[in-house]
């Protein structure tokens, strides 16, 4: 396996697009599309994270939420979720 080392006088170069598909043309960002999807994925994230920290049931609210389908007893907290889902939807565009 190749690693590959920084030299000195390449380090002022921006790196270059994996995926020409994802990046505009004239200014090296990510397309509106793109951006949309990221931050569907981010909703989406959290919107589960907070089912699994508060809910014992009915996540997906298909039918009217119940007394009985709430955690009486909230172990963890949602302060340090859409962080970490935040960092996480980032980090799938490096992997």
């Amino acid at each position: 396996m190749k690693t590959n080392t920084l030299i000195p006088d390449q380090l002022h170069k921006k790196p270059t697009a994996v995926n020409d598909k994802e990046l505009t043309a004239v200014t090296n960002t990510l397309s509106p599309e793109l951006l949309h999807k990221i931050n569907a994925y981010w909703r989406a994230a959290n919107y589960v994270s907070v089912g699994q920290i508060y809910l014992y049931d009915n996540p997906l609210l298909k039918e009217p939420l119940k007394l009985s389908h709430v955690k009486p007893l909230v172990v963890g907290h949602w302060g340090t979720t859409p962080g970490q889902n935040f960092i996480y939807v980032h980090l799938n565009r490096v992997i």
